[in-house]
């Protein structure tokens, strides 16, 4: 497809956006109902909330309107709590909420919240494990706290890396050196799958056990873990090149996806789940993985694979489009806009806001609206 042909669904999106800041007046967009579009939110921001604004700072780069940015101006102010927060996924909201508004507009007040955030972070750093770990008031529904990882805690680096970039605090850019390198090297499984989770020993960091938090058994492949590993092992890539591994590892990662994933581009929410065909997908998963696919298509080691990647993204967010985000159409009383479809969680003991499958995650909304820009040519996918 052109650029300009990925206009329409870009417009849809934006609608959704709208729609959206006229009906969270307090709080953070979480999940939604795909038939009412009434969204779930969180006080705080939990580890979802950043998305949102990142949506925000997004749509406000790309069309010039500045509702958005005023818009998520005192959301941002709000992520000022989350800066002492004893785990290692604020930095989710700290680089999406947070950094991107510096990146992308230069808001100083969201920078010094995010530069804080990132130091507090790396006050959690454990010289033993060599990473950051999960840390006690991590947003799982268990098996958390200080020798606790998982593949998802990969983003942190992220976070770090441009801290340690605007500020050049050397030691922010060798603890997400470790961070990435010890994730990267704990759940990438040989043939190119990864596992989402991983206890260790406490002297040693030695690896315990491997384990999922949220697929189907403790040996599956979830499918947000393995999006998760494509995206954040291309994003610390792209933090230092010099580490080829962390590339590898993408490729290798991606390739997996794509000999695995269904015929039709849109994941099952875990690879391994016994009842696949009959059984939920997930485009949020599908999302994350699309935007992988696009950064890799621009640094991926050979041209072939370039070539290779770029398709993919084309192909997945085609089918994230045409038969998961809500059209606008007279016959569909739907609100336009949404990606419907995501499985948020399925585990019996997740927490009461977390209980979703089935509906618009504010997570892959995101990732789809920054593949789509990037597709179109509105936004350059390595800046974000």
């Amino acid at each position: 497809m052109t650029a300009g042909a990925w206009g329409e669904a870009i417009d849809r999106m934006l609608g959704r956006i709208q729609d959206t800041a006229a009906r969270v007046k307090d709080g953070f967009p979480h999940w939604a109902d795909p038939e009412t579009g009434q969204w779930t939110t969180t006080r705080d921001g939990d580890w979802t909330g950043g998305y949102w604004l990142g949506m925000l700072w997004l749509a406000a780069a790309t069309t010039g309107d500045a509702r958005y940015r005023s818009w998520a101006a005192p959301l941002a102010e709000r992520l000022r709590a989350r800066i002492d927060a004893e785990t290692v996924f604020k930095a989710f909201p700290a680089y999406y909420g947070l950094a991107l508004g510096a990146i992308l507009h230069d808001a100083p007040g969201p920078r010094d919240i995010a530069l804080s955030t990132a130091r507090s972070l790396a006050r959690l750093y454990a010289p033993a494990l060599r990473l950051v770990p999960l840390g006690t008031q991590a947003e799982e529904g268990a098996h958390i706290g200080a020798t606790e990882s998982s593949i998802d805690s990969l983003q942190a680096a992220m976070l770090l890396f441009w801290a340690a970039g605007v500020t050049g605090e050397q030691t922010l850019g060798e603890v997400a050196a470790n961070h990435a390198e010890t994730i990267i090297h704990l759940h990438l499984r040989p043939e190119g799958s990864f596992i989402q989770s991983s206890s260790l020993d406490a002297a040693t960091g030695r690896l315990v056990r491997h384990y999922t938090h949220k697929g189907v058994s403790d040996t599956s492949t979830w499918g947000r873990a393995q999006a998760w590993g494509m995206l954040f092992s291309t994003q610390s890539y792209l933090a230092d090149r010099r580490r080829e591994a962390w590339i590898a590892a993408a490729v290798r990662g991606a390739d997996w996806w794509l000999a695995h994933a269904p015929a039709d581009r849109v994941a099952f929410w875990d690879f391994d789940d016994p009842a696949i065909p009959n059984t939920e997908r997930d485009t949020a998963a599908t999302a994350i993985a699309t935007a992988a696919l696009l950064k890799l298509s621009r640094v991926a080691p050979t041209g072939p694979g370039q070539v290779r990647y770029r398709e993919a993204a084309e192909a997945t967010a085609r089918a994230l489009v045409e038969r998961y985000l809500t059209p606008t159409r007279p016959d569909d009383r739907r609100v336009p806009g949404m990606l419907t479809e995501a499985c948020f969680n399925k585990r019996t003991d997740a927490r009461p806001q977390d209980r979703a499958n089935r509906c618009e995650f504010i997570v892959g909304s995101y990732y789809l609206f920054e593949s789509l820009l990037g597709l179109a040519d509105r936004i350059d996918p390595l800046r974000v």
